[in-house]
């Protein structure tokens, strides 16, 4: 990090974590984030923060009128109402950075939401697509993090293995296109070429298509509605990319994709539930404390025990995020 700073001279540093070290012109602790999101010299505010702590820094930077180019599916998941409402004061906008909701937007591209019929997301379902429920049972976290196509940070990756991570995605997209949740659905796409799908109203159907590649979506997120080229990409070969095939989403063996749409549906604190739920569970799989399975069955408890609370207040968000981490830590005994 030193090195970094040092060779690229930033007007401004923050380290959320691990800042005991840090030098008295590094800002430190969660405060940062919200420090840099509001900075008059900052016009774009990429969150790529992993989890519920990215929410209050995509707040303020609406607030302030800027372009927030989102990777942190959290904060729309925990604070989607409130997220609308801070856009609406401050004017500032919101650009999806991952990949499935990039390519939403690239097909959607200003056409009227009416043209719409329905947005089709694809989930490649990691290392676990073609286990058996017996095998899943089995499964280790060695195997959960061999994921086939993307590289990632641990946490997501095991979310894309239980579907929670689609499952965010879902909500994710319910707000950020104004979809109902009958209109966005999830199919298996192993190969991660094609990111997601829009049908229109006459019948015709969209799609992007790409490597399994953060790049451009980054890129496009910093750049809508204009493209600028970028030579780091190869040109696509839809010959070495074939086949690309498509299959059903196994609900019954993965339970959390269902869990967070019908979180997503009943509304208040329950998407905030199943977020922090899920976070707090993965965490103890990544400790080696819990199986795999079990990730799921968490989830389902919080949600059954604390879903129904109000949420409609930043301070009711905290309190059922709190609560959905703890019941998750007092079943496991943590």
């Amino acid at each position: 990090m030193r090195e970094q700073v040092a060779a690229h001279r930033p007007s401004f540093v923050g380290l959320v974590r691990n800042g005991m070290t840090a030098g008295d012109e590094w800002r430190t602790g969660p405060a940062c984030l919200t420090e840099a999101a509001v900075r008059d010299d900052v016009d774009i505010v990429l969150n790529a923060v992993v989890g519920s702590i990215g929410l209050d820094a995509t707040l303020a930077a609406l607030e302030c009128g800027k372009r927030v180019a989102l990777a942190n599916k959290e904060t729309l998941v925990m604070g989607g109402h409130l997220v609308e409402a801070a856009r609406a004061r401050g004017g500032g906008e919101i650009v999806p950075v991952d990949s499935e909701h990039s390519a939403v937007l690239q097909c959607i591209a200003g056409r009227p939401d009416v043209d719409v019929r329905r947005v089709i997301l694809t989930a490649s379902v990691g290392p676990f697509r073609t286990w058996s429920r017996d095998q899943l049972q089995r499964a280790t976290l060695a195997d959960a993090l061999q994921h086939p196509t993307w590289r990632m940070g641990r946490k997501i990756t095991v979310d894309s293995a239980t579907l929670a991570n689609k499952a965010l995605e879902v909500i994710e997209a319910h707000y950020l296109f104004g979809l109902p949740y009958d209109r966005i659905d999830v199919v298996v796409h192993p190969q991660s070429i094609i990111h997601s799908f829009v049908e229109f109203v006459d019948g015709s159907v969209l799609a992007q298509l790409g490597v399994p590649s953060m790049e451009l979506p980054v890129l496009y997120a910093l750049t809508h509605p204009a493209r600028v080229p970028d030579a780091g990409l190869a040109p696509f070969d839809p010959v070495a990319a074939s086949p690309l095939t498509f299959e059903p989403v196994r609900l019954a063996d993965f339970p959390a994709l269902r869990l967070g749409i019908a979180a997503g549906r009943a509304g208040g604190a329950a998407p905030a539930v199943f977020n922090a739920a899920n976070e707090q569970a993965v965490a103890i799989f990544l400790d080696g404390r819990m199986g795999f399975t079990e990730i799921a069955n968490a989830i389902g408890g919080a949600l059954d025990a604390l879903g129904a609370r109000a949420a409609d207040t930043r301070d009711a968000l905290e309190a059922a995020d709190a609560a959905a981490r703890q019941f998750v830590r007092d079943r496991f005994g943590c």
